[in-house]
Parts: C-alpha cells; sequence; structure tokens
C-alpha cells in the first residue's frame, strides 16, 4: 500500500491536494490524529482490495504536539511494515496566506483553540515552528505561494502518475522565476543569470518570453550563455547520480533572472530538451509566466 501523508500551513492548499489525490484514485482521509495513522494502516492493509492500495491522509497543526513528536518513529513502523509513506508538505509566505484566510473569511485553525487572542500572523507563525518536524521529513515540500489551483493539481497529477505506473526513479524539476518576486522555498538547487545579456532592454523583445525564437537568437549570439548552459549541464549531470544513490525521490533546480520571464525562461526550456532526452520523468515549470 502506497500512503501519501499531505501536511503544511493552513490556507496553502492541503486540502486542495487531498481533492487530486482523490481524483486520481487515492483514498483520502484529512485531519487525521497522528496516533491514528497505523491502526488506520493495519484496517485498509487488511481489506486486500486495490482501492486500499493508495491512500492519502491529511495531517496538520491541530495534532498535540506531543503526537506531532512521534511522526517520525510512526512512519518508521509503517515502512517496517510494508507501507510506502510518502510525505507532501505544503507551505506559502505569510502575507499570501493572510491575504487567502481575508478573502475566504474563515479562521484560522490555530486561532480557535489554544491561545486566546493569538492574532493571524501570530497563528501562521506558530504553526511554521508546530510543523517543522513534518517538514524536515517531507520528500516533496512544495510553495505555492505563486502557485494557482491548476498547476498544483498539473503537478501533482504528474509525480502521481510516474509513481503510480511504478517508477521509482528520481523525478526532476526545473522551474524558471524571478527574483523580484522572491526566491522559490522549495528549490534543492538554485541558480543566478543575472550576469547574461538581458533580451528585456531590446524593444523589440521585451513582450516576448524565453520561449519565442526571437529571444533565443539574442541569447545564442553571445557566448556567455553557452558557457552558462554547458556548465549547467554537466553540473547537473554530475551529481544527479549522487542523489539517487541517496534514495531522493524529487530533486527541484530553480534558474532565476531578473523578471523570470527571458533568460530563465530560455535555459530551463534548453536544459528539459536535454534531459528529456535520457531520462523518463523531467518536469518544467515557468512560475511567472501564465
Amino acid at each position: 500500500m502506497k500512503l501519501i501523508i499531505v501536511s503544511g500551513l493552513s490556507g496553502s492548499g492541503k486540502s486542495t491536494a487531498l481533492h487530486i489525490l482523490e481524483d486520481l484514485g487515492y483514498y483520502s482521509v484529512d485531519n487525521l490524529p497522528v496516533r491514528l495513522l497505523p491502526a488506520l494502516a493495519k484496517e485498509l492493509l487488511g481489506q486486500g482490495k486495490p482501492n486500499y492500495q493508495h491512500v492519502a491522509a491529511g495531517i496538520d497543526a491541530r495534532n498535540p504536539p506531543s503526537d506531532l513528536e512521534q511522526f517520525q518513529d510512526i512512519i518508521g513502523d509503517l515502512n517496517t511494515s510494508g507501507v510506502q509513506v510518502e510525505v507532501l508538505f505544503l507551505e506559502a509566505e505569510s502575507t499570501t496566506l493572510i491575504k487567502r484566510f481575508s478573502e475566504t473569511r474563515r479562521k484560522h485553525p490555530l486561532t480557535s483553540v489554544g491561545v486566546l487572542g493569538l492574532t493571524l500572523q501570530d497563528a501562521i507563525e506558530r504553526e511554521r515552528k508546530v510543523l517543522e518536524p513534518l517538514r524536515a521529513m517531507a520528500h516533496l515540500c512544495l510553495d505555492t505561494t505563486r502557485t494557482h489551483q491548476h498547476q498544483l493539481r498539473d503537478l501533482l497529477k504528474h509525480k502521481v502518475d510516474q509513481t503510480n505506473v511504478g517508477s521509482h526513479g528520481l523525478s526532476i524539476l526545473f522551474t524558471s522565476f524571478g527574483y523580484k518576486n522572491g526566491i522559490p522555498a522549495d528549490a534543492d538547487y538554485l541558480f543566478d543569470l543575472r550576469c547574461l545579456p538581458n533580451p528585456h532592454w531590446e524593444s523589440h523583445l521585451r513582450t516576448l518570453t524565453g520561449r519565442d525564437p526571437e529571444v533565443a537568437a539574442f541569447l545564442e549570439k553571445n557566448s556567455l550563455v553557452e558557457e552558462m548552459y554547458q556548465s549547467l549541464k554537466k553540473f547537473i549531470e554530475a551529481w544527479i547520480p549522487r542523489f539517487e544513490a541517496d534514495n531522493r525521490v524529487y530533486l527541484t533546480i530553480a534558474l532565476g533572472c531578473t523578471g523570470g520571464q527571458h533568460r530563465s525562461v530560455y535555459l530551463v526550456e534548453r536544459l528539459v530538451r536535454h534531459f528529456r532526452t535520457n531520462r523518463p520523468d523531467v518536469q518544467m515549470r515557468h512560475r511567472e509566466l501564465h
């Protein structure tokens, strides 16, 4: 049986992730007490039916801290019993979470329990601290600050589909971003491309993106761009086997330029084309393109 634990900050998209997994055929349980995980696994394993071979369980900060402290031991016991466990952790910037709660007019779970008079900002920071042990154990951390529901659905669908068909290799995500909008929190490797020539200063290229032939032609005229590409390709090729030897499931490589529109998009597209020629699970995301 495969069990995906969905955890993270309130407002970051946990419920959406569980609904996506349910649509993909997972038996989903939300707001499950940590101490009931072994009982849930035992019950569903005992059913022996295909419908219960893929399970998703939502666990959040409403669990008592003493129970969350036992999370690592519980996961270890489940793995020993033959349950394949993966932990998905969702998070977002505090300002984004505050905006989401304001738009939905829902209360943060920690403002309803525990310390009276806890502000929304305080509740978010308190939740971050409480859930840090789960985040540290996560196989995949996703920052949804700039990820809308459809992007999250596509990302999870791809990863889950790859796992369900028996792919146990390393899943690599190349993502472009703009430094002016902040650094992606879920990146394992982050590369700064702002030293490369910027098409933004060419008026006829300003509204285009790194996917357009005109931008590609502009960048390919400069030897620094080719040098950067070759260096990145060589570095990634050299270190992928190390991650695989460490039994890593996901690797996120982020390339950033000022606006996330030209240089980073061009190099992500080019790296993805290269690595897809010999790897089964290479994904691409352009954070600033809509």
